[in-house]
């Protein structure tokens, strides 16, 4: 599909993977030149993803060209489950979905990109999951002609990306002095760490998903992250994303063997902790792992020029206790429904079962206590 003449924006679809691959210099240019762009939106991760979890056929990459230059991307592909619907690639494993947009070429990229949504979807439904306040795409939502809706997704929690010390300051006396002790013993015990080249990085991945086996077994854990598929994914993106800085792989060390290693992506928007893996012979000296991390994490953080403002590090998606110890801020995703007139039954449909879903994660959060008093 294609649009548009002289100096007005010209719209294409790829739906071929290696067109996609082909993408891979523009499509960075374009990633540099939109601010809100998060590492999941990097050409290295996507293609990578399609990869390894992309369904043959599916693939809807919509590209808005000014005078031949890329200046926005939607990278989608089509599901016909639960409802026909136009999803962000990536899936479940990216924190954040987002488009990208050149932000000075925004105001003509901006209704373009719209406009060829809104032709590509047809008799399906636009669903946008885990965009994050301040993405590119609430560009898009606002101008949308359609029916369109927004609901709450996953709550993130974010830390100030300062210094250890001033991350400290902002606990209760007891606590900082609790951290502080815990610091003092990494120091005690002889823990170090070091930040992995691109050319190692492979093979420390490799070692993060055998420590993050070896720290889950026997409980619960994400499955995908043990599969072959997953690691392949990981390395195939994170090597490139490592050699430009959008990737840190940290290796953690005592005693000269390696007890665990650390993924975070960084952006000029923020830092995320993305995966680690811990040997259990950590948690039997009792070394906090998270201080431990979060050490490491702002020893290293990219310096910040006045213009971008302070860099943000994100704890990702997941309301484990062990983050609120740090006075974390409470970020909700949201997600984005988009649909055209005919497709309107389509956007209620989703919006109501967003609301099912949202309404039994709030009584799987009473206490028991809550429950009887709601019954009473």
């Amino acid at each position: 599909m294609t649009a548009g003449t002289g100096r007005a924006p010209s719209v294409e679809v790829c739906t071929d993977a290696p067109a996609f691959g082909r993408l891979a210099g523009e499509w960075e240019r374009l990633y540099r030149a939109c601010r809100a762009a998060t590492p999941f939106q990097s050409h290295a991760w996507l293609y990578s993803w399609w990869l390894s979890y992309g369904t043959p056929g599916a693939l809807r990459v919509v590209l808005v060209r000014r005078s031949g230059e890329l200046v926005a991307a939607a990278p989608l592909m089509r599901v016909h489950r639960p409802l026909p619907a136009l999803v962000p690639v990536g899936g479940a494993i990216s924190d954040f979905c987002d488009v990208l947009l050149d932000e000075a070429a925004a105001d003509l990229a901006v209704p373009a990109l719209a406009d060829a949504l809104a032709a590509l979807a047809r008799t399906a439904l636009i669903d946008f999951r885990e965009v994050r306040p301040g993405s590119a795409v609430e560009r898009v939502y606002q101008c949308w002609r359609g029916p369109r809706h927004r609901v709450p997704d996953s709550l993130c929690l974010e830390l100030p990306a300062v210094p250890m010390d001033q991350l400290v300051g902002r606990l209760s006396s007891k606590r900082a002095q609790r951290v502080r002790n815990r610091m003092n013993k990494l120091t005690r015990i002889g823990v170090r760490w070091r930040t992995v080249g691109p050319e190692e990085t492979g093979a420390a991945l490799g070692r993060l998903i055998e420590l993050h086996r070896l720290q889950w077994e026997g409980r619960k854990v994400t499955t995908e992250h043990l599969r072959p598929r997953f690691l392949d994914h990981l390395v195939r993106s994170v090597v490139p994303m490592a050699r430009c800085g959008e990737a840190v792989v940290r290796e953690f060390l005592l005693e000269d063997e390696v007890v665990a290693v650390d993924l975070t992506f960084q952006s000029r928007q923020l830092a995320g902790k993305y995966l680690y893996g811990v040997h259990p012979r950590l948690r039997a000296c009792k070394v906090d792992v998270t201080t431990m991390l979060l050490t490491a994490a702002v020893e290293e953080l990219p310096p910040q020029g006045p213009a971008e403002g302070p860099p943000v590090l994100s704890l990702l998606r997941g309301t484990e206790p062990y983050k609120y110890q740090w006075r974390p801020r409470g970020i909700v995703n949201q997600r984005l429904l988009l649909a055209r007139r005919r497709t309107a039954p389509l956007l209620a449909a989703a919006a109501c079962e967003a609301a099912a879903r949202s309404r039994a994660k709030q009584l799987l959060r009473r206490t028991p206590a809550d429950q009887q008093l709601a019954t009473a």
